[in-house]
């Protein structure tokens, strides 16, 4: 077995690091190489980035939170009634109101029947599309360029054919203006319903570039919704009390007769409180307010994201010209080889 003497081994070590430090050098001596190319891409993105950033149009955020309310919160009156109804549950073709869950509010929020009527009620369209509409002229811009697309003569020329069908017709009022699906999608990217179950809170956030209107969008959808959930219970206590009504008349037995007594009571008080309105299905905790300062976009991270980006996307790309530069000059270099050979 041979041994090691201690002076190999510090050789050994410190052509180690005589290594380490020429690769080191190496590295260095690319990136010193390379430094005008490596400056001018990070000065062309960072400018870049500021350019873009200084065009991109500020938004602002209003958000409103609000709560169900429970049965709890109705009164002692309604709970008591409410076990009456389920002692009553086996008549057919009633449903009792009870709490406004969480998941109802949100579904209700996210749902397009809502959306649709807050477009049409607050007339939404010319706001959410400003941009295509002429508020001196109080209707839709018109495109003065021709159209080229054969697609688009063809759906001309097919309507003319079927004009004399009602069904075939039907089309939009004005070809400019953007459709009511247009709308929607629009409110689908800059509202978004969050739903905390731990704290069984709803946040409803709006996302627009004039703060005032993120406001009012914000209100519209609370005021949409009292509206909806009010004159939805309304309905079904109508429906409900005609039909405990023809059962009322129906049977001759008195604990029978109490109980449906009952229940109409509750179809009643369900009818007044939808007319109160004011915290009838949830409660606002925290009502939407006009944003004083932006959310995005975040310029000076957007600069510093991009300064580091440009730095390593800089670095990889000069270590790879310098790749390919050795290569180039080692392949030159065999054939040059090769060519001193042929002529010997």
């Amino acid at each position: 077995m041979i041994e090691k003497s201690p002076d190999s081994t510090k050789v050994n070590k410190s052509t180690e690091v005589k290594e380490d430090t020429i690769n080191l050098m190496d590295l260095w001596q690319v990136i010193w190489k390379r430094k005008k190319f490596i400056g001018a891409l990070v000065v062309i993105v960072v400018l870049a980035t500021v350019v873009i950033s200084l065009f991109m149009t500020d938004i602002y955020q209003s958000s409103a939170v609000i709560i169900p309310v429970t049965n709890k919160d109705t009164g002692s009156g309604t709970s008591a009634l409410s076990v009456v109804a389920q002692q009553f549950g086996s008549l057919p073709g009633i449903s009792m109101p009870g709490s406004t869950s969480s998941t109802e509010i949100v579904s209700l929020l996210n749902s397009n029947i809502l959306r649709e009527k807050i477009i049409e009620r607050y007339g939404l369209m010319p706001i959410l599309f400003h941009e295509q509409w002429d508020s001196r002229k109080r209707d839709w811009k018109r495109e003065s360029k021709i159209d080229l697309n054969p697609s688009h003569w063809l759906s001309k020329l097919a309507d003319a054919v079927r004009r004399d069908n009602p069904k075939a017709s039907q089309k939009k009022k004005d070809e400019n203006a953007p459709s009511l699906w247009d709308g929607l999608r629009f409110l689908d990217g800059i509202v978004r319903i969050d739903n905390d179950v731990k704290n069984n809170t709803i946040t409803l956030t709006v996302d627009y570039e004039n703060p005032e209107l993120a406001a009012k969008l914000a209100g519209y959808f609370l005021e949409a919704l009292t509206e909806h959930m009010s004159a939805e219970a309304k309905r079904v206590a109508l429906i409900n009390r005609t039909y405990l009504e023809e059962q009322l008349n129906k049977t001759a037995d008195p604990l029978i007769r109490q109980k449906i007594y009952n229940l109409i009571a509750q179809q009643v008080e369900t009818a007044m409180m939808s007319e109160v309105k004011e915290n009838f299905a949830f409660k606002v905790i925290d009502p939407p307010k006009v944003p004083d300062r932006k959310i995005k976009p975040r310029r000076a991270l957007m600069v510093v994201l991009s300064f580091v980006a440009a730095l390593f996307m800089g670095v990889f790309t000069a270590f790879f010209m310098e790749y390919l530069e050795r290569v180039r000059i080692s392949s030159q270099g065999e054939e040059s080889e090769t060519m001193r050979g042929d002529r010997q």
